[in-house]
Formats: structure tokens, sequence, C-alpha cells
């Protein structure tokens, strides 16, 4: 057996179709460049249109097998609308990744009733519907891959977490009754979370110099993240030789999360 044929039953994703939601921008698009480019037919869903098609001409330049879903996670309807458009365009997915977020963190005595809503829809009810959706299917396959980006916030409170750390704490505690619920049938629950990570969902961070370099400074490998940091870990996750990690929550952070 050559290296690559080793390689390729450890991690190829031939043969099987991922969705990646938010997939357009950020961590989200390089974790579906990832598995793209790692076999899997994968579907981009977010709510630009031209953003998508290019991250998907980019894609199929290079021989990926994409489609493109545009859609709104910000109302139940909009991700019941999100599941129909996948199936549609792609089939029952064996791998899901919910990486769309919404980042509003005001002041905690400045969070409404509205903010509260649309927040733990996007971040927290739109993975929780769309595990509810396929996650039954890909049990009966007996195979499947439930892949969350999670944040620091769902484990300290630092810059506004208000409740954005609350949807993320939500967040990693669905992906350990996920996998108690459907482990035993093929399907791996995990998170992913980042540390402070260069990404257009915080560029309201990003604009202030000064503490962009305080959180470089609070990780051990001495930098903040960079999107491309997650490919291979979201390979591994969705992949054959994650099959017994499960209910976890890997930190893809340099470090921040050590001090």
């Amino acid at each position: 057996m050559t290296t690559h044929d080793y390689l390729a039953t450890l991690f190829s994703l031939q043969g099987r179709t991922a969705v990646v939601t938010g997939g357009s921008s950020g961590i989200g698009r390089a974790i579906a460049e990832a598995l793209a480019q790692a076999g899997a037919r994968t579907v981009l869903l977010a709510r630009g249109a031209d953003r998508l098609a290019e991250v998907a001409a980019g894609l199929r330049a290079r021989g990926c097998a994409v489609e493109t879903v545009v859609a709104d996670l910000g109302t139940r309807e909009g991700i019941h609308a999100a599941a129909d458009a996948i199936v549609a365009a792609a089939g029952e997915p064996d791998i899901v990744v919910n990486s769309a977020g919404i980042n509003l963190r005001p002041h905690m005595d400045r969070i409404d009733e509205a903010i509260w809503d649309l927040t733990l829809t996007v971040n927290l009810e739109a993975p929780f519907l769309l595990g509810q959706r396929f996650a039954p299917g890909m049990a009966e396959r007996g195979y499947g891959r439930l892949i969350h980006i999670s944040s620091q916030q769902a484990h300290r409170s630092f810059v506004d977490s208000g409740v954005y750390g609350v949807s993320k704490g939500g967040l990693e505690s669905l992906a350990r009754s996920q996998s108690e619920a459907w482990s035993a049938r093929g399907v791996t629950a995990n998170t992913l979370v980042p540390g402070f990570v260069l990404t257009p969902l915080n560029q309201r961070l990003q604009d202030d110099a000064e503490k962009i370099t305080a959180l470089a400074a609070r990780t051990t490998v001495g930098r903040n993240g960079l999107p491309e940091d997650f490919a291979g870990a979201a390979v591994f996750l969705a992949s054959e030789s994650s099959r017994y990690v499960t209910g976890h929550s890997l930190f893809v952070d340099g470090g921040f999360s050590v001090h």
C-alpha cells in the first residue's frame, strides 16, 4: 500500500456528501474548501448568492464537486427551507458542519429579546433542527458526522460574551446530546473551538489594534488564528479516522485556552 492509499483510508471523503453552513466566508469557507478537496461533494450554504458563486467557482476549477444553497437561518421557517434545499441540491448528507453564526454582542444591559431570539436561532436552533432533520437518516445508513463551530465564549467570558456565549455553550451541550443519541449507530457529534480568528465575523474587534495584539499575546503560539488553521481538524472529524471521537470539544486555538 502506498502512502497516498494509506492516507486515503484514513481521511478521504470520496463518496460522501457534506454540507457547510456559513460556507462562503471565514472558518466555514476554509472547512468547505478542505472537505471538497478531500473528495466530498460539498454543499455551501449562506445568505449571499454572489459570494457563494465565487467560492463555488474556485472549487470547481480545482475539480471539486460543489453545490450552493442560498438560505437565511434566522428563522425556523428559513431553517426548514434550507434543509429542503440541501436535499434538492445533493440528496441526504453524510456530514453537516454548522459554521453559520451571528455575533451580536452588546453589553449585557443592552441585550433585548430580539437580539436574544436571533442569536439563539442562528447559532443554536439551526444546528439542532438540521441535526434532527439529517442525523436519523445518517444513523440508518451507519455513517454520519455532525461538526459544530463553537467559541471560547462557551467556556469563559470576555469582550461582552452576552447571549453569544450562551448560544455557544448550548452548542457544545447539543453535541454531547447528539453524541449520546446517535453515536452507537455510526453518527459522531463534535465541536471545534476556535481562539480569536481573523474573520469577517470578528471585524468589529479587528478594528482595535491594541485588543488584537493583546489577544495574540494570550496564545502560546504568539498569533491569532486564521481560517485555514481549521482545515485539517475538520477533515479529521469528517472522516472515518475519527469514528471513536464523539461528544468532544476540540480546541483549535493556538494555546489560547491554556492561559
